[in-house]
């Protein structure tokens, strides 16, 4: 498998991308490459929650995408408001999309994937499979199949929502997803400039003024 790259080199700022605002809440489709909060280095400090505060001042992450993902994700713009959507995602009351491309032709029309996940201490960040791990869940509808390529378009919904979960689900069923510098093998890495992985759906109900929403961005790939 691929070696994870230590060189921090984030994508240019040509802008917020902004899919959902109002007094509570900021709604932006973050670019892949983009940190979603801070790292511990002075050059990991540019990251998506930086870019928001520099337009927005006051700003609360909700939920967080791995830096490799891109797509949507949700800002609070109060602590109150911060609260009240963690505990929406605490009590699984958020729905989530993402669409992938995966090695492989997946041959099940649609499916789910039970497999409990831990942190693989030795190679950390990395996750695995466990017996020992939290109960994990994922799933999946292919969207379209390209035999000429030897890959698979995906929906994934993930129904919990452990580190690098829809990575490794993929990978354990030997469909991992393309250019995954944590799991992929070598061919399947090479196959795509980046991780091939877009947070495409966001819906529920604002907890601060009951109305529903549901915010959709397509992927680039």
């Amino acid at each position: 498998m691929s070696n994870a790259s230590t060189i921090y080199i984030p994508p240019k700022h040509t802008g917020l991308d902004i899919l959902f605002q109002d007094e509570y809440l900021l709604v932006v489709n973050k670019p892949a490459g983009l940190l979603s909060v801070p790292g511990n280095r002075p050059e990991k400090q540019d990251c998506m929650v930086s870019r928001c505060q520099a337009e927005f001042g006051d700003i609360h992450i909700a939920h967080r995408l791995d830096m490799s993902t891109s797509g949507i994700i949700a800002f609070a713009r109060s602590k109150n408001a911060v609260r009240a959507m963690n505990q929406l995602f605490a009590e699984r009351e958020v729905s989530k999309a993402y669409i992938a491309v995966v090695d492989g032709i997946v041959e099940k029309d649609s499916g789910e994937i039970n497999a409990p996940l831990m942190v693989d201490w030795p190679n950390r960040p990395r996750q695995k499979v466990d017996d020992q791990g939290k109960p994990s869940c994922t799933m999946y509808q292919v969207l379209e199949r390209n035999q000429a390529d030897n890959t698979t378009r995906v929906q994934l919904t993930p129904i919990t929502g452990r580190s690098h979960q829809l990575r490794v689900h993929m990978m354990s069923i030997g469909h991992a997803i393309l250019g995954d510098e944590f799991y992929a093998p070598d061919a399947a890495f090479h196959k795509a400039g980046r991780l091939l992985l877009h947070a495409a759906e966001l819906a529920f109900v604002h907890p601060i003024t009951g109305q529903p929403v549901h915010i959709h961005c397509p992927p680039s790939f």
